[in-house]
This record gives C-alpha cells, sequence and structure tokens, in this order.
C-alpha cells in the first residue's frame, strides 16, 4: 500500500551528517510546505537532551549550515522536532522510543518513516528493537544510510537483517548522489531528447569518462575512511550508480522497477576488472590552492596502505558498449573539487574540410555535477571571418548553466530530494538490493586482485592529479583524462 508518511524517526541526529544535511533539507522542506501539516519529526541520539534542549542544538546547526540564499523559517520547523536518546545496543531504550513515537496510523496519510544513520554494527540490534516494539509494521518504512557493508558478504548480513522486518517494498538505500538535480538530469538528457539517444552507443561514441575530485584530506573520517579507502567509499557506490545510469537501456516508464532493472543490468555486465586495468594511490605532503597540506599517512598519525586514489578502466559487456572503456577516476587531495561525466563521441567517418585546411575535433559532452551544475555540448562551427587559405573550424562549446538556466532555489541539498520521497514512498533514487550486491561482487573482485598481485598504493604529491600510472592507463589508448 502507497502511504504518505506524516512521522519520521531519525536516528543519528546530533551527527554529523545530521547538522550538515538532514537537518537543512527538513527544514527547507518543511518552510518550502512540501512536507504534510502535521508532520513530526522524532529524533533519536546516544547523548541525553530534553526537547528544548535538542531543538536549541538543531537551531544552531540550522544557522550554520543552511545554504547561503535560502531564506527559511526555522522556528515553525523546531516546533515539529522532538528528541528521545536511545543506546541501540540495549534492547530496554526501544520502549521509550515507541511511546515517543506514539501510535502508527494506518491510511494513506499515515505511517512512520525511519532514517538510519548509524555505524554498520548498530543495524542488526537497532532493527530488531523496531520490530519488537511495533515499530516495523505496514506503514512504516525505513531509509539506510550507507555504508552497507565492508564486501559482499558483510552487505548481504546488512540486507537479511533488514529483510526480517522489512520487505524489499519498504526498504529505501540510499545514495545521496542520486539525489543531485544533474545527475537526474542526465535520465532527462537521455531520454526526452530525440538527438542523443540513436547516438549513445559504441558505434558513436569512444568513450566516458567519470572523475570525482576531492581537494580535502582525511577531515573528521579518520575511523572510517581507513578501513574503507577510495575503492569502498567512492566507486562501489557513487561511481558505479553514475555508470550504471549513463549505460543502462531506455527503461519502459520513469518508474521505480523499471529504472532500477535496467541498471542492474549494467551492473551485471561489468567485466571483471583486471589488476593491469586499475591504479591505487595515496597522497603525500603537498599543496592545495597554494597552502601546505600533510600527507595521508601525517594525518593517520601512521603507516597505512589504504588508497585515497583510484582509477580503473571498466568495461560493460553488452551490445550497446562492447568495445567501449569506461574510465573511472576518484581520489582526495586532488587539485580541484569536480565531479563530472565526460562523453567522448567518436570522429566523423569522412572531412569535406580537410582539403581546404581545416581539421575537426570530434564532438564532447560533459554533465558537470558539482560544484558548477551544468550540461555542456562541444559542436564544430566556423570562426567568422575571412580567410584566404579557405576555412577555418573550432570547437564551441552549447553551455547550459542549471542557476541561470532555470529560476527558484538552485543550490538544494540532495538530502531533499531523497527525505521527501522516502516521506511519499517513491524508490526511483533508491538503491535496490540486487544493485547493492553487483556493486559489491564487482568492487570484491578488484580488492581480490590486488592483494592477489601485491598491489599497494603509489605515491602522488597532493595538489596533483594521482599517480603518473593514472596518466599511463588512459594515454596507452590514445585518451587523456579531461581535467575540468
Amino acid at each position: 500500500m502507497q502511504f504518505t508518511a506524516n512521522k519520521l524517526l531519525l536516528f543519528g541526529a546530533t551527527g554529523d551528517l545530521s547538522q550538515r544535511m538532514l537537518l537543512p533539507s527538513l527544514c527547507a522542506l518543511h518552510s518550502e510546505k512540501l512536507l504534510p501539516e502535521n508532520m513530526q519529526i522524532i529524533c533519536t541520539a546516544r547523548s541525553e537532551h530534553s526537547d528544548e534542549e535538542f531543538r536549541a542544538f538543531a537551531r544552531a546547526a540550522l544557522e550554520k549550515f543552511l545554504p547561503e540564499g535560502r531564506e527559511l523559517d526555522i522556528e515553525p520547523f523546531l516546533a515539529c522536532l522532538s528528541y528521545q536518546d536511545l543506546d541501540a545496543s540495549t534492547p530496554e531504550g526501544f520502549d521509550a522510543l515507541a511511546k515517543k513515537v506514539g501510535p502508527i496510523g494506518s491510511g494513506e496519510n499515515e505511517g512512520l518513516s525511519i532514517f538510519l544513520s548509524t555505524a554498520p554494527f548498530l543495524f542488526e540490534p537497532t532493527i530488531k528493537g523496531l520490530a519488537a516494539n511495533g515499530m516495523a509494521t505496514g506503514n512504516v518504512r525505513i531509509g539506510l544510510e550507507k555504508p552497507l557493508g565492508t564486501d559482499l558478504g558483510s552487505s548481504c548480513e546488512i540486507n537479511d537483517a533488514v529483510a526480517s522486518a522489512f520487505p524489499e517494498d519498504r526498504i529505501f538505500r540510499i545514495d545521496h548522489y542520486l539525489g543531485k538535480e544533474t545527475v537526474q538530469n542526465l535520465m532527462a538528457l537521455r531520454f526526452a531528447n530525440i538527438m542523443f539517444e540513436p547516438l549513445w552507443n559504441a558505434a558513436h561514441i569512444d568513450h566516458v569518462q567519470i572523475s570525482v575530485a576531492e581537494t580535502v584530506g582525511l577531515e573528521s573520517r579518520v575511523g572510517y575512511y581507513d578501513t574503507s579507502g577510495a575503492l569502498r567509499d567512492m566507486v562501489q557506490n557513487h561511481m558505479l550508480q553514475l555508470l550504471a545510469l549513463v549505460a543502462m537501456e531506455p527503461p519502459t516508464s520513469f518508474d521505480a522497477t523499471a529504472i532500477r532493472d535496467e541498471k542492474v543490468k549494467v551492473l551485471r555486465a561489468l567485466r571483471p576488472a583486471v589488476a593491469g586495468e586499475t591504479v591505487t594511490g595515496q597522497y603525500r605532503a603537498g599543496a592545495i590552492k597554494g597552502e601546505a597540506v600533510p600527507g595521508y599517512d601525517d594525518e593517520l598519525g601512521r603507516d597505512s596502505d589504504t588508497e585515497t586514489f583510484v582509477a580503473i578502466k571498466a568495461h560493460v559487456d553488452n551490445w550497446r558498449w562492447k568495445g567501449v572503456p569506461f574510465y573511472l577516476r576518484t581520489g582526495k587531495r586532488l587539485p580541484v573539487r569536480m565531479t563530472e561525466i565526460v562523453v567522448q563521441f567518436r570522429c566523423i567517418p569522412y572531412s569535406i574540410f580537410e582539403s581546404r585546411g581545416a581539421k575537426t575535433v570530434p564532438n564532447q559532452l560533459v554533465i558537470g555535477i558539482q560544484p558548477r551544475e551544468n550540461i555542456r555540448l562541444s559542436l564544430m562551427s566556423k570562426v567568422p571571418g575571412l580567410d584566404r587559405e579557405g576555412i577555418r573550424l573550432r570547437a564551441t562549446p552549447l553551455d547550459i548553466a542549471m542557476p541561470e538556466a532555470f529560476s527558484g532555489p538552485q543550490r538544494r541539498i540532495a538530502y531533499e530530494r531523497l527525505l521527501l520521497d522516502l516521506v511519499e514512498g517513491d524508490q526511483t533514487l533508491f538503491v535496490r538490493r540486487d544493485e547493492v550486491e553487483a556493486q559489491w561482487e564487482w568492487i570484491d573482485g578488484i580488492r581480490a586482485s590486488w592483494t592477489a598481485n601485491d598491489t599497494r598504493p603509489k605515491a602522488y604529491t597532493a595538489g596533483s592529479w594521482g599517480p603518473t600510472a593514472a596518466i599511463g592507463l588512459t594515454e596507452r589508448d590514445g585518451v587523456t583524462w579531461h581535467e575540468g
């Protein structure tokens, strides 16, 4: 049964994610009257607070982290908040939490949505506590924040625990990249414009690049990141989801099942990556934007073999993409913060302009996801003017910059879309279990090849574009990384 939840239970409410993303997102939704009028938001974490003390905590977080330029009414939102402390590892606390949540209705505009943002080892006891206290009934759905395991085996354990209390149609696995406007626009670009889909195949596309570059180092994620690394932290979820959206077949409808069916086909078609098609690195001391920054081991305080950079040459073995490489690259302490998808088209089969001394270059589509949200298509055009030698051509960009193209709030937090869909029950932008497991199966294969070949991270200087081997990964194919 479809229902719009009029209650939201937020686990990990005092954590960093809640302060930076979740509370500002919920405040924006409430201020724009996108949440139900009678919405109750019950917040929980281990620390002890009264309702008023937590509202003061939330006010401070909102004043610090609300995006600039968003004029939001904070006080009415704070009135929706209440708080109950909970130690999820002890079953007794869930009784008090259930009383705080109160009765869970069964109508179309009644029910409970749960957002679980806790350490993975707490997932199973939390699910058991919810189920034992009547908070896993028919009108309850649950959203799960990553990480969902560290490999296929641990991911299956988490998914089994969740499935013991919630059916798949009430489980919402979150990948916040899917909430970004430009990522969603990728589907509109492909399936709402007639000129792209006939060219979206190996006959016309030479290669695809997906880059996620960060300038930051460890920040506050020391404990998590050193047990994860770039492959698990970025490639397993965000980058594979972007790849799936680029490579998927047209779904039969804009429907959660249809879209996720096509994505999982892509993930299952990924050829196992071999050691020679991956590069792993770790940053050393260098400079970012003119400021000296320490190396990874210096920040960590000890030696580590955890990778902070990964580059992969991936292959999707199906009719549409056979022979088209997908180059994936992500890393910390790179020169710029950037997430983009580059679709490089093939050369034209024959140029009528060569006899007049004019050269052509292949068309290129660049989809900027962050920090600048834009879509840029380079086309060949004639340079204006007279030339005795004939004609001059130049690649000229057609640029759709989202903030300039559309009025209204642009700097939305990705979680706004995802939290709203969680409340309303739309699973389109959430990840299904078979997707997660297909992603982990491919990632586990890469890690196994690293172990078998004793692959260790190559050093790169902070502020560079990673190890030199990453350049060789593409240039031996005659391809150059796009650098924004």
